[in-house]
């Protein structure tokens, strides 16, 4: 069954671009050492890839990348579990073990859809690539929470400090409690989504963030609940302590040092027309908002300019590998250290210990998390699901699994809300391709 959605307010075909090298199953440390003292970063801590297969070797069904391709299009047709519609329009999956990428293969269509949702003809479809630019949605997160670490790193935040300390309008009975830490784990006691509709000013929907009360009976620090007003209000806290708006914090903090040229908010602003054309992935096709391409899909963010906290980062599957492995690494990646070793140990920790969990969306989540990140998930993580695998899912359909252990980093990239993200539940394709590698 679809999954209820949670902000306030037919067959494709597939187009394959794939790398292969072959997978490495050997356990390996979970670090990727120190920071390199020559400024050289070694082999392993830069996504390299192997030359490109051609599309009829990937799909024939040999090696890695074939198996990819084989699973993914399953997914572009109904399914037993999703009789009804395709579970999504196409997918982008990238396999890195090592700091190398090992398979890489797109399927499917970047846009099928038109509003209204009306399928547009195979002419005038615009084919899935691996360097297609998706909405990351909830991923985006994770790229918030490097920012609140980072000051952390710098002796500008205290993750036991109450959040009212750095954001005096934070404030209603029971608030005054909330720790930054607990907003990074979910267990602030806030509720999923901000109300913002009906406010007319940038200035009001931020101040309705802040002043957001706390879910009836909610005690902070003792249950998790999922919350994207947590990351909302961490994002306004780094902007009121860096003096500067969040998308420009994220490019001086972490695309600009890692040279993630394809990550950012609001991408209109800064792709080429011909990008936009062909590299951007379509979300929502329905009629309430018309087609929803390079413009971010969450509702509370669109309402905040389509910059948030906690949803609103577009990238590729590389960029977003490249998270992956810069936490692999312990804090750096491509001789760029952003964040202390010290710092991702505690990030990548489990700070929910014994904990209950409230989740009516997915029962079977527990509480594991670190500091910004999901630990231990089986429902999206599948066979490659331990107590030291650590990711962050998208509403959109996309997905960041990493297992330190492997050294592997898998991002799997889908657009299961194009045209409409009730047609199907994206944790199937997610439970599907990591079970390949499981």
């Amino acid at each position: 069954m679809p999954l209820p959605r949670r902000t306030v307010l037919g067959a494709a075909l597939a187009t394959v671009a794939a790398t292969v090298t072959g997978c490495d199953d050997a356990a390996d440390p979970v670090w990727g050492g120190g920071p390199d003292p020559t400024g050289t970063a070694p082999a392993d801590q830069v996504l390299g890839s192997a030359p490109a297969a051609s599309p009829s070797a990937s799909a024939s069904g040999g090696g890695l990348a074939g198996r990819l391709t084989t699973a993914l299009r399953r997914y572009l047709a109904p399914t037993p579990e999703n009789p009804k519609h395709p579970g999504y329009a196409g997918a982008v999956a990238l396999v890195a073990v090592n700091g190398t990428v090992t398979a890489q293969v797109a399927v499917g269509d970047a846009l099928r859809y038109t509003a209204g949702p009306v399928e547009l003809s195979p002419a005038q479809r615009v084919a899935m690539r691996p360097d297609s630019i998706f909405d990351l949605a909830s991923i985006t997160k994770v790229y918030t929470a490097l920012l609140v670490l980072q000051q952390v790193d710098r002796g500008k935040m205290d993750l036991a400090a109450p959040v009212v300390e750095y954001l005096p309008e934070f404030d209603g009975p029971g608030k005054a409690a909330i720790t930054v830490s607990m907003l990074l784990a979910h267990t602030g006691g806030l509720p999923v989504g901000a109300k913002v509709s009906g406010l007319s000013t940038p200035a009001e929907r931020r101040a309705a963030v802040l002043t957001t009360p706390l879910i009836p009976g909610a005690v902070p620090g003792t249950v998790f609940r999922y919350s994207s007003v947590g990351l909302m209000v961490l994002a306004q806290a780094v902007e009121r302590i860096t003096g500067q708006p969040l998308d420009q914090a994220v490019r001086n903090g972490i695309t600009g040092p890692l040279g993630l040229r394809d990550t950012g908010f609001t991408p209109l602003q800064w792709l080429g027309a011909t990008d936009r054309a062909t590299r951007l992935v379509a979300t929502d096709a329905r009629s309430s908002r018309g087609l929803l391409r390079g413009v971010v899909h969450d509702d509370v963010a669109n309402a905040l300019g389509g910059i948030a906290g906690h949803a609103g980062v577009f990238a590729t599957a590389k960029d977003v590998a490249v998270i992956g492995q810069l936490l692999l690494n312990g804090g750096q990646y491509g001789g760029k250290r952003i964040l202390a070793e010290a710092t991702v140990r505690r990030m990548l920790a489990n700070v929910n210990p014994g904990l209950p969990a409230v989740d009516a969306e997915r029962p079977e989540r527990t509480s594991t998390h670190g500091l910004g990140v999901e630990l231990n998930q089986p429902w999206f993580m599948g066979r490659l699901s331990s107590p030291a695998t650590f990711g962050h899912t998208g509403f959109t359909g996309t997905s960041l699994v990493v297992h330190p252990g492997r050294r592997l980093v898998l991002v799997l990239l889908t657009n299961r809300a194009h045209p409409n993200w009730t047609w199907a539940n994206p944790d199937h394709p997610r439970v599907a391709v990591a079970n390949l590698l499981g």
